[in-house]
């Protein structure tokens, strides 16, 4: 266990004991939000990142070790095990490299060497590999001619030897690592067109070539997919001379000698036909393994800025949902949520009803006192803007319109939760629903919807999506537990993801709501069924009760460090009841800023890190933290495609961040591309270091391309 704890505290550049102390922690059942929330000096302050990645290893190492015992075993069974061979195992910290060592000793299907070994001439194999006979090899191989078994005469009894001392070099797990690591440094990626005169999408890779060593993992992806999709032939070029080269200064002792040959030739032999397609199958399986992971990352990343989007308080919000032929369907949402009106609209084409869809969307607007449109991105989204922007120019007041993304909106209409929230709407309509609220809460909305329909980050098809799902379900859990959840209007979609609830518990918490009306405080969750003391320790802190019996309870103050913030009030001379006073807030800001956090946390007898935690939440009961991030740019004006020049300065929203840069939205039909290069003046080794999902940044126009709709964008703008 403590080669493990050493093994992760290396990888993540942390202490060997924030390792051992975190991993008792997971080993207790505590998850990883209430951990990074609430457990900070035992873990010396590890972020919510850091413990996912350190669970993930921890996970792996396990597997790992299990899979040691289990090699250890099989090998042992065979009588094969030896002190050596042992040791080799255990030091072992790679999967791939653990599958080498016992390769060997894998149960084979019928093979040229084992039908070989069946006519008995493994001890003739030993005999040319050690190359230590004086005789001819002719004159010993006479020795194993055996009709009855198929070896007729001295050339059949060498080709079997042979045929067993390719298929053990192939087997070699050090000759195996050492031919990865040429490859590793060396090898190139190629790629061709199966039909050169085929358009697709892959056109940069019908001739093309790069090393394996530098390749970014959004070309492995594509290439990938290329291929998949038969648009590509795939192969890697690997350093075959210098790979001969070393095998044979590694088997052959005297080339002078009669075993030269021979072993020369069955070197060759094995490296063409066991080692190099199988070790092109490793490498193309790590390659991919290491793109989808980084590719996770992105994705994960991107969807967590994504959700944690500053919500729209305060406002009656029209949904958008922009369409040709079927008409654009309207949704009025008040400012909690509820759904007032719905009506379909057909300003675009081929109706072109502009003036029909206005007199429909002025009454709305009218009737609900509307303060903001959400449009959808979707197909029609542009022409639908330029409406709204000509429709809001003739209305009095401040009404503005926003484009919000739609991804997976269609797949949330069509869910059963959809079906359940509005069993009376039709499926067409509960689109514009999602859009409205999207905008005015993207956290509680967007966790209806799988993760991987949220539309960003990259090839989000193509990698494991199993991976995929258990990452972006820890990203969700993460964002959800950093905002908080109103216990008395969430969904059970929002509190399935609160640190210790489960769908069933969620679902168990809203019955209970409804038929016991508002929970006034925290401790009320355990009457809930099934949420017993383990559940409530762990989500209790992430539970906001507003109105209730206690002020604390909408804060992430945890009900075990209630004490402690009840003793710092005091010694303050404020009380709890302060914290829902306006008047009285404001003074208990500035006296918390004044606090010597080492001397009162010696005081109060905690931990500096938890009444540091404290403090903030005092200082600003019961505010949502993504309050502090850029609001979404609100339009009352259309730019069109034609209206770029180069050179023009423009604001815009960061939709997708990949590995190559940045898609940003500035109004026109196509987001526009910052590349890597682009982002800043320095180098850039990861666009995530720059910008964000959600970000507002300023760009200049640098490259329009007409005819492809595209626009290059520079982030490089003289301040």
């Amino acid at each position: 266990m403590d080669k493990i704890f050493k093994k992760i505290a290396e990888e993540l550049n942390i202490r060997d004991t924030q390792v051992e102390a975190t991993v008792k922690l997971i080993d207790e059942g505590n998850t990883i939000p209430f951990i990074a929330r609430y457990r900070k000096e035992v873990t010396g302050n590890l972020s919510d990142e850091v413990l996912r990645d350190l669970d993930e290893r921890l996970t792996y190492l396990r597997n790992l070790e299990n899979r040691k015992e289990e090699i250890i075993r099989l090998i042992d069974e065979q009588g094969k095990l030896t002190d050596e061979l042992t040791i080799k195992i255990a030091s072992t910290m790679v999967l791939s490299e653990l599958e080498d060592i016992y390769r060997p000793f894998r149960p084979k299907k019928r093979t040229r060497a084992t039908i070989a070994k069946e006519k008995g001439l493994e001890p003739l194999a030993n005999i040319i590999y050690l190359q230590l006979e004086k005789r001819d090899l002719y004159e010993v191989a006479k020795e194993y001619i055996n009709e009855e078994k198929g070896v007729e005469n001295e050339n059949d009894a060498i080709q079997g030897a042979l045929d067993i001392i390719a298929e053990n070099i192939a087997d070699d797990a050090d000759y195996r690592k050492k031919i990865k690591s040429f490859c590793f440094r060396e090898a190139v990626i190629t790629s061709k067109a199966v039909d050169e005169e085929k358009k697709s999408p892959y056109e940069m890779y019908y001739d093309f070539k790069e090393g394996i060593l530098k390749i970014p993992s959004h070309r492995i992806l594509a290439i990938n997919r290329g291929e998949k999709e038969e648009f590509l032939k795939v192969k890697i070029e690997k350093p075959d001379d210098k790979i001969l080269d070393y095998l044979k200064k590694q088997i052959i002792r005297d080339y002078k000698s009669q075993f030269n040959e021979p072993l020369s030739n069955v070197i060759e032999d094995s490296y063409k036909r066991l080692i190099e397609p199988s070790i092109e199958r490793e490498i193309r399986s790590d390659l991919t393994e290491r793109s989808e992971e980084k590719a996770i990352k992105v994705f994960g990343k991107n969807a967590k800025q994504l959700l944690l989007q500053p919500p729209i308080k305060e406002m009656t919000v029209m949904g958008f949902d922009p369409a040709y032929r079927t008409g654009c369907k309207i949704a009025v949402i008040d400012k909690t949520g509820k759904l007032l009106d719905t009506a379909t609209v057909y300003p675009t084409e081929p109706q072109n009803d502009t003036e029909g869809a206005k007199n429909t969307l002025k009454a709305l607007i009218l009737k609900h006192n509307v303060n903001m449109i959400a449009i959808g991105n979707g197909t029609a989204s542009r022409e639908s803007e330029t409406f709204v922007s000509n429709m809001i120019k003739e209305i009095t007041g401040n009404i503005y319109y926003a484009i919000v993304s739609e991804a997976g909106a269609s797949v949330y209409s069509a869910s059963k939760l959809a079906t359940e929230e509005y069993p009376d709407i039709n499926v067409s309509l509960r689109g514009a629903i999602s859009i409205a609220r999207r905008l005015q809460d993207p956290l509680s909305e967007l966790v209806k919807i799988d993760p991987k329909a949220i539309g960003v980050g990259q090839y989000q098809h193509d990698v494991d999506q199993k991976k995929l799902s258990e990452s972006l379900t820890g990203v969700v859990e993460d964002a959800v537990n950093s905002v908080g959840v109103d216990v008395n209007t969430a969904t059970p979609s929002l509190l399935s993801y609160v640190s210790g609830i489960n769908g069933t518990i969620a679902k168990n918490i809203v019955k209970y709501r409804d038929e016991n009306g508002e929970i006034k405080q925290r401790k009320d969750l355990l009457k809930v069924p099934k949420l017993g003391p383990t559940a409530y320790k762990q989500c209790a802190g992430f539970i906001r009760i507003f109105n209730g019996k206690n002020p604390l309870e909408g804060t992430a103050v945890h009900p075990e460090s209630y004490e402690v913030a009840e003793k710092l009030l005091t010694k303050l001379g404020y009380s709890v009841e302060n914290l829902t006073q306006k008047d009285k807030v404001e003074s208990l800001k500035n006296d918390l800023n004044k606090i010597d956090i080492p001397k009162m946390a010696e005081e109060l007898d905690v931990g500096s890190l938890t009444l540091k935690d404290i403090i903030e939440e005092l200082s600003k009961p019961g505010r949502d933290p993504r309050e502090d991030l850029p609001k979404p740019i609100l339009r009352s004006d259309v730019l069109k495609f034609d209206d770029l020049q180069e050179g023009m300065e423009l604001t815009g929203t960061v939709r997708n961040v990949i590995d190559f840069g940045a898609f940003v939205d500035i109004g026109v039909k196509h987001d526009g591309l910052v590349h890597i290069s682009e982002m800043a003046d320095k180098y850039v080794r990861n666009p995530s270091e720059i910008v964000s999902v959600g970000d507002i940044v300023k760009v200049k126009v640098i490259g329009i391309d007409r005819e492809k709709q595209k626009v290059s964008l520079s982030m490089k703008i003289n301040k």
